[in-house]
């Protein structure tokens, strides 16, 4: 049984493409951004939850604002030491876990997206910004840029999960519930049975959003489908020769009905991993290490 994988480096799939003015595409032509509709038919009926769907990691973080608070996902001795301007330009080779943006993530095939969102300190206004260390862009821009490919391609499926909430009280959970609802409309899939979920059912019906919100704020949403249902075991280790083992264990361990799971395929760097690479950032010290 196959699960979600984090992809760190972009899809061989075939060639990265965007839909010509014409709207065809060579016969040729292997598209990323539509991998899900060429599956060969006798993958349409089988449950998702059994397809290989690659994702990223902090998905949003491909551009952070050195310029913007430090976030509340920080401790207070990292907000301290971030009053000295240099601190906040170290802290972007860290907080930077991607190179594309959303929709260069969706044209390569990614399709499952890691997400982590906060208010901002000062703001009045309910906005809510995805985040890792310091503030990334609004949430409603991403998720409108989102909405934007599926509206262009509505075979693709992809899945939200909203997996950290920081400084966000019930006015908040609502103002962004409400976002996503004006976002996606009729895309977004109701919670239901994980192994009734099948691509041509999910084309059937015209859903393309499956949005998982670890907070028990789910509950009040038929759209939100609770984070147990997307578990995302994690290895916290910098070695490759312990993230594979664990990738293969928790893979063969999985639950066999009820839930989709993630593979997360990352290197979490250690304090003393950052102390050590301060300078060189996260993609020099830890991801050129990845084979």
């Amino acid at each position: 049984m196959l699960a979600f994988r984090k992809a760190r480096r972009k899809l061989r799939m075939g060639t990265i493409c965007s839909p010509n003015p014409s709207g065809t595409k060579a016969a040729s032509e292997v598209c990323n951004a539509d991998w899900m509709a060429s599956l060969p038919p006798h993958l349409h009926n089988v449950p998702l939850s059994n397809l290989a769907i690659p994702g990223s990691h902090d998905s949003f973080s491909y551009w952070v604002d050195e310029k913007s608070p430090v976030g509340p996902d920080q401790t207070q001795a990292v907000k301290r030491l971030a009053r000295i301007s240099l601190v906040k330009k170290l802290m972007k080779k860290w907080s930077v876990t991607q190179n594309l943006t959303f929709r260069e993530q969706l044209e390569a095939g990614i399709r499952y997206f890691d997400l982590r969102v906060s208010s901002k300190p000062g703001d009045t206004d309910q906005e809510i910004y995805f985040i890792h260390g310091l503030f990334g862009i609004k949430v409603w821009d991403g998720l409108m840029e989102i909405d934007a490919f599926l509206s262009q391609h509505p075979q693709e499926i992809i899945f939200l999960d909203f997996n950290h909430f920081y400084a966000m009280d019930e006015a908040h959970h609502k103002c962004l519930v409400l976002r996503i609802q004006e976002a996606f409309g009729n895309k977004l899939c109701p919670a239901c049975s994980v192994e009734s979920m099948t691509l041509q059912s999910l084309w059937e019906k015209k859903y393309q959003v499956l949005i998982f919100y670890h907070c028990p704020f789910y509950k009040q949403y038929p759209f939100l489908w609770p984070g147990k249902k997307i578990p995302a075991p994690w290895a916290n280790t910098t070695s490759v020769n312990k993230l594979i083992p664990f990738l293969e264990t928790t893979l063969s361990e999985r639950a066999p009905r009820g839930a989709f799971h993630v593979s997360q395929a990352i290197l979490t760097p250690r304090v003393k991993t950052i102390a050590r690479g301060l300078v060189g950032g996260l993609k020099n010290t830890l991801v050129h290490r990845w084979p």
